[in-house]
């Protein structure tokens, strides 16, 4: 028997097989079949593992938003059982507050009106309707944000607010910002912007800047901005002040990496 004859013919006769079985569409290449399928293996388990993750994070997430959800549902049940100043004698309603309890912007304005008083919610009359077409001018929708006031009562005539009552009062706002922990506060109007930044200037004075506003001492500072109240707006509804309200709102949307959108 020659061996070397007998190697070559086996040599062929794996050849001819190899090559009739490439033509035939077959693949006969361990190595690279092995790591295309460890390499599809890989971009699996790296897919589900980032799919596993993004879950992960949507359910904590959710259960952070449920948490402050929860804890600001007791605010309004403590603020609905409230008789520390004489505004609780004549309410019809306490209003709270309403909107994202996870919001970037908290708009807070003085107290409630009639309206307000009314259907225990915050700025939904004429003054409310007007701040729903700023927040949408902003690109943004009610349920985007948070919206409360210093009061939670309507004071009688919906004359402004005493300072006995905000003492009374600023503590459920105080507790609500530290809940949503917004980035940006909006106040609207002197009243609103004085008791938070603790000044005595005029919301004219106040507004165009970023401030800083703590819940307490230890509190990181979130960013305040002043503007005029939206009643205001209504009683002097002219082109320069329309034009700095929409500057302040501006100043919001940069300050929070939000594209401004154009004015139609």
């Amino acid at each position: 028997m020659n061996t070397e004859i007998d190697r070559q013919r086996l040599i062929n006769t794996i050849t001819g097989q190899l090559e009739s079985d490439l033509f035939l569409g077959g693949v006969w290449l361990p190595i690279g079949r092995i790591g295309k399928v460890q390499a599809m293996g890989k971009e699996k388990m790296t897919t589900d593992s980032k799919t596993t993750q993004e879950t992960k994070n949507s359910v904590e997430q959710a259960g952070i938003i449920e948490e402050k959800r929860q804890r600001l549902s007791k605010v309004g049940q403590a603020v609905a059982q409230c008789t520390k100043c004489p505004l609780h004698k004549q309410r019809t309603n306490t209003v709270p507050g309403e909107g994202n309890p996870d919001a970037r912007i908290m708009f807070v304005g003085e107290a409630p009106g009639q309206t307000e008083d009314e259907q225990a919610r915050p700025f939904v009359g004429q003054a409310g309707k007007l701040l729903t077409k700023i927040i949408e001018a902003m690109g943004l929708d009610r349920r985007d944000v948070f919206i409360g006031n210093i009061l939670k009562c309507r004071p009688p005539g919906n004359r402004d607010p005493q300072t006995s009552e905000i003492v009374q009062c600023v503590d459920f706002l105080c507790e609500q910002l530290q809940i949503i922990e917004p980035e940006i506060i909006v106040a609207l109007g002197a009243h609103a912007a004085r008791t938070l930044l603790e000044s005595s200037d005029s919301i004219g004075e106040l507004r165009g800047r970023v401030h800083e506003y703590r819940p307490h001492p230890l509190a990181e500072p979130i960013k305040l901005i002043a503007t005029y109240h939206p009643a205001y707006l209504l009683r002097n509804y002219s082109k320069d002040t329309r034009m700095r309200v929409w500057q302040d709102m501006q100043k919001v949307l940069t300050e929070l990496g939000l594209p401004i959108p154009k004015k139609e």
